[in-house]
């Protein structure tokens, strides 16, 4: 027997391991779509054994992305009730980066027919919630600029944004970290999203910041630079080496 055919009838860890992922998904997907749903009904959808479909079920719950439906022990005749299933929202938030592909086709729908000002104009509604969601706390933490970035910084990590606030070398900024980004996928063929959110954050913090890098962009994180002080850090020396 040849190599290939022996791949073949003994697939790699690595192939299965991605084959029960895929399935894991599925099972993932039909939950959500048609949950409260017992395993009887997933086996006969996606044509697996009931053993199969029990093991899947299994670590979905396990890893907390489904739940057995509040109502599924309820009296249901003779015998033992089925567990039927529904999605938790951690397993809904596995679920949503497939629906980036659709906000990214919405978004090129909405350039084609109605131009990319029209783009322009949807990432400027976006970022107008944010503002309006943390202007009360930027504002509470008074003038001091570097005050208010760690006011904001707490505000984006509440939201899911693994955020954080640092000051930058030399003293004269702090840096506006985000380690997550909701619209990271969409954001890479709209950076229309990154360059709105900047200007909010100019906004909310009274003066203007500079994106140094974003995770659209292809970096590890989002990192904005925040001026807190118009001083230079050292005398800014002439051509005769005095200072100026």
């Amino acid at each position: 027997m040849n190599a290939t055919l022996r791949a073949v009838d003994h697939p790699t860890a690595d192939t299965a391991t991605d084959f029960d992922a895929g399935t894991r998904q599925r099972v993932l997907q039909i939950i959500a779509a048609a949950g409260p749903v017992s395993a009887a009904e997933l086996a006969a959808q996606l044509d697996l054994a009931p053993a199969g479909i029990r093991r899947h079920l299994g670590v979905l719950e396990a890893t907390d992305q489904i739940t057995v439906h509040d109502g599924a022990n309820g009296p249901k005749g003779r015998g033992r009730p089925a567990r039927r299933y529904v999605v938790t929202s951690h397993g809904q938030s596995a679920l949503s980066h497939r629906y980036s592909e659709l906000a990214a086709q919405a978004l090129r729908f909405l350039a084609e027919t109605a131009g990319p000002q029209a783009v322009q104009g949807f990432a400027e509604q976006r970022v107008r919630e944010l503002e309006e969601r943390h202007a009360v706390a930027v504002d509470a933490a008074g003038p001091d600029v570097a005050a208010r970035v760690r006011a904001l910084a707490d505000g984006l990590a509440a939201d899911g944004y693994a955020a954080s606030a640092r000051p930058a070398p030399g003293g004269a900024a702090m840096q506006l970290c985000q380690g997550h980004c909701p619209v990271q996928d969409v954001a890479h063929q709209f950076p229309q999203l990154c360059e709105a959110e900047a200007r909010a954050f100019s906004r909310l913090l009274g003066v203007h910041v500079q994106r140094l890098s974003t995770l659209a962009g292809g970096g590890h994180v989002c990192t904005t630079n925040i001026p807190i002080s118009t001083a230079p850090a050292h005398p800014v020396l002439s051509v005769e080496g005095h200072s100026a």
